[in-house]
């Protein structure tokens, strides 16, 4: 946890922006966010329901 979250939120953010059709990437994105409290709840949400309706 060297990185604030929003570095941390920005780096996946621009990692999916080069491979949006990455399941793994997407699922490991989400994963990150759930360990910093319920604020970034809803963007972890959304990034696991983008990567299940890619790869179910």
């Amino acid at each position: 946890m060297a990185m604030p979250v929003w570095a941390r939120n920005l780096a996946f953010r621009l990692a999916c922006l080069q491979r949006p059709d990455d399941a793994a990437l997407l699922r490991g994105a989400a994963a990150d966010p759930l360990s910093f409290g319920p604020n970034w709840d809803a963007h972890a949400e959304a990034l696991k329901a983008r990567a299940d309706r890619l790869n179910p």
